[in-house]
């Protein structure tokens, strides 16, 4: 490399700096003697406790280190795919030069640390289940139309103290909470999950328990020695979820789900899925690539069965 440091833009939440720390300790070991700083900045979203669409959406996550990334401040980008804006195309300069092996893709049910419940079922008619994401109350209230879903923000740690009764809420202190696998096991808090929901019952965001590592597409230097974590079949299942997304023109707040998988003949298997905001209107289509198809035309090709049956109508009509 032509410099001796590579830095690395990250938001500054516990789980941010933690992906950031895994991902500097592959690159040392990549490169022995090579100096990682990792540049930790809080972004707007990160200010921001009210309702993400009123901001602009999910993609404020990762803009403003995008900006630091095209000025030169840092040299790479670690994302959590799933709040890359699938709707629009990088920013200028900007390449996915690698992603990294996926982690658990499924949700996981929280209770607070006093309850005695452990699964879904044991919550009681009316109970209250906090959760940020459209994508989880729209099945959630599949699964149990009685529930009240309630809107939690923050970072993991401050969500579950939140549950615990350690942190104040908004409206009354959630009966159990849904939070993402990954970002348990990131923070060490895999203890925490009671109930590990199936593909079945909840499928996950596109791009979940994925990360993206970015960088000036003209940085030759750390684009090559990052492109060395790449995990081939991550980066393959991921392009074919975000086509998907794209073609939908998904935005921050549009209950889309999406999961490709990997079959035993190296074929990738895609699902998506389109909510109503309330989950009582649901497409589904499901598709599996040909020899000779690329990850980006099976998401493609999935998008456009959404589409024909009607997606575009459901997600104009939820709120950006």
């Amino acid at each position: 490399m032509k410099t001796p440091t590579v830095r690395i833009g990250t938001r500054s939440s516990p789980m941010a700096l933690a992906q950031a720390h895994l991902v500097a300790d592959l690159l040392r070991k990549e490169r022995p003697g090579l100096q990682v700083e990792l540049v930790p900045v809080t972004t707007e979203a990160d200010r921001w406790h009210g309702d993400l669409s009123a901001l602009g959406g999910k993609g404020l996550f990762v803009k403003q280190i995008d900006v630091m990334l095209q000025r030169g401040e840092v040299d790479l980008a670690v994302h959590c795919v799933k709040d890359v804006p699938g709707d629009t195309p990088l920013p200028e300069g900007l390449a996915v030069a690698a992603h990294l092996p996926r982690d658990d893709v499924r949700d996981v049910l929280l209770f607070p640390e006093d309850s005695a419940r452990r699964t879904l079922d044991d919550l009681p008619h009316g109970a209250v289940v906090a959760t940020s994401a459209v994508r989880r109350r729209a099945q959630l209230q599949r699964l149990r139309p009685d529930l009240e879903i309630v809107r939690v923000r923050g970072a993991v740690g401050s969500r579950i103290d939140k549950l615990d009764g350690r942190k104040p809420v908004d409206t009354a202190r959630p009966d159990a909470m849904v939070l993402a696998s990954s970002g348990l096991a990131r923070l060490e808090l895999t203890g925490r999950a009671c109930q590990v929901f199936t593909v079945g019952q909840i499928l996950p965001a596109v791009g979940a328990g994925a990360l993206a590592l970015e960088c000036r597409a003209d940085d030759a230097d750390t684009a090559g020695l990052v492109a060395r974590l790449d995990h081939a079949r991550t980066t393959a299942e991921v392009t074919a979820e975000r086509a998907m997304l794209h073609d939908l023109r998904g935005h921050c707040n549009s209950p889309i789900a999406g999961h490709c998988t990997t079959t035993a003949d190296g074929r990738l298997a895609l699902r998506g899925m389109v909510f109503s905001a309330d989950g009582s209107t649901v497409l589904d289509a499901e598709a599996t690539g040909g020899t000779a198809d690329t990850p980006a035309a099976l998401g493609s090709r999935v998008a456009a069965a959404l589409l024909g049956r009607g997606a575009r109508e459901i997600i104009e009509a939820i709120p950006h």
